[in-house]
């Protein structure tokens, strides 16, 4: 693959998991890649094997996001492509005992951190003539994952910020998608993963009976971030194996030890 050769991608959340998988494609494809992130020795740990260049930022800090874009810019002077990873939940509870801290914290993270990453990296593509903005949402964003909290509804947000964003920006070239993962093998859901109860209910809601690769979604983003679809934006994309088309997980098995089976169905003391 060399259709990325000499393009500048900047990847937020790129230091682990979806982020750094998509990453490390985009530079093996040729691209110049800029992960970004809030932990100095994580990003450094990423890119130590790979071509990646690195830039230490939190997302739900305008400057540094300000000053993120400008790093990844600056290698070719212009930014083809971006891809808002990073993302996270402190939420999982049922509503009634969620902490409004911890809510506004993941709705910060997700939902301003993608607008910012938005905002600012959209004026170089506007000036560069045009490119692709790929936000990772999450198929909770539209199918009920009970006592995820702020997590689906700030996806939500995401879903809708991306659909803002494509019309607006198409009369610039700049093509806005998104891309929903179902479950998928990664450091952050090994509990999950590794097998239990809570895996085969969503192995039994999963039409394609097999858990997500960082690869599946990986794939689908350098397609959106490619020429070949040059006449996509707008659109949000599942990459869930078909779990969509049913249900979300059932998380009882776990939650109901902290809570209690009265607890998650909202009784509070």
């Amino acid at each position: 693959m060399t259709e990325f050769e000499g393009k500048s991608i900047l990847v937020t959340g790129g230091g682990s998991g979806i982020g750094l998988g998509i990453a490390t494609a985009l530079a093996d494809a040729g691209a110049t890649v800029t992960i970004v992130g809030r932990t100095k020795s994580k990003l450094e740990n990423a890119a130590e094997a790979t071509s990646l260049r690195t830039f230490p930022a939190d997302v739900t800090d305008e400057d540094a996001v300000v000053d993120a874009v400008a790093f990844a810019t600056s290698h070719t002077g212009r930014l083809d492509g971006v891809v808002a990873c990073a993302g996270g939940n402190e939420t999982i509870a049922p509503v009634t005992q969620i902490d409004a801290a911890a809510w506004r914290r993941t709705v910060e993270l997700n939902v301003t951190g993608t607008m910012l990453t938005l905002k600012h990296s959209a004026r170089e593509l506007v000036r560069g003539g045009g490119g692709s903005f790929v936000a990772i949402s999450s198929i909770a964003s539209n199918n009920t994952h009970r006592w995820f909290g702020a997590y689906g509804v700030s996806k939500s947000g995401v879903d809708h910020l991306v659909k803002l964003a494509a019309d607006e920006l198409g009369a610039s070239n700049v093509r806005v998608n998104g891309i929903r993962p179902g479950l998928t093998r990664t450091d952050l859901v090994a509990l999950i993963t590794d097998g239990g109860p809570i895996l085969d209910d969503y192995l039994q809601c999963t039409p394609l009976n097999r858990v997500g690769e960082v690869s599946d979604i990986a794939a689908l983003a350098i397609f959106l971030l490619g020429e070949a679809s040059s006449w996509i934006t707008g659109q949000i994309i599942n990459v869930d194996g078909g779990q969509s088309l049913r249900r979300g997980p059932d998380y009882t098995s776990m939650l109901e030890q902290v809570f209690g089976a009265d607890g998650l169905r909202g009784v509070t003391a």
